[in-house]
């Protein structure tokens, strides 16, 4: 069982994924942004984060930023649902900027249960993971 801390300024997002990570066992905190998030990993026993990219004040960039300075070894996933491109523009690849920026996964939202377990997994290996099968 590990714990993990889900960063999003979607209550709807947070509970979401707060129950699909539950279910398979872990224990999980909730923050509404970038700052409550940097003030419970500074404060508590965090194995993994979860941020979301687009936050008001403190954005998941920024917190990615602040997460690598004061627990370099923290893997995080990234995620997001925000595309800032309109027909025929190309926007910035903000998921993969987090990646490069020290994220270990990246996800698109809307994404399935079994996506978030799965990304969950390869950050913690299958030591972090319920021993029982997964639904």
């Amino acid at each position: 069982m590990s714990n993990i801390l889900v960063i999003d300024d979607d209550p709807a997002v947070r509970l979401t994924i707060k129950l699909v990570l539950e279910r398979e066992g872990h224990d999980v905190a909730l923050a509404a942004d970038g700052r409550a998030g940097m003030t419970a990993i500074k404060s508590g026993d965090v194995d993994l984060v979860i941020v979301d990219i687009f936050m008001p004040g403190m954005d998941g960039i920024e917190t990615i930023r602040e997460v690598r300075k004061h627990q370099p070894g923290l893997p995080a996933i990234v995620i997001s649902g925000t595309s800032l491109g309109g027909p025929g523009l190309q926007a910035p690849d903000f998921l993969a900027m987090a990646v490069k920026l020290g994220a270990v996964h990246s996800l698109q939202k809307p994404f399935k249960p079994r996506d978030i377990i799965g990304a969950v997994r390869q950050c913690l290996g299958d030591a972090g993971a319920k021993q029982v099968g997964t639904g």
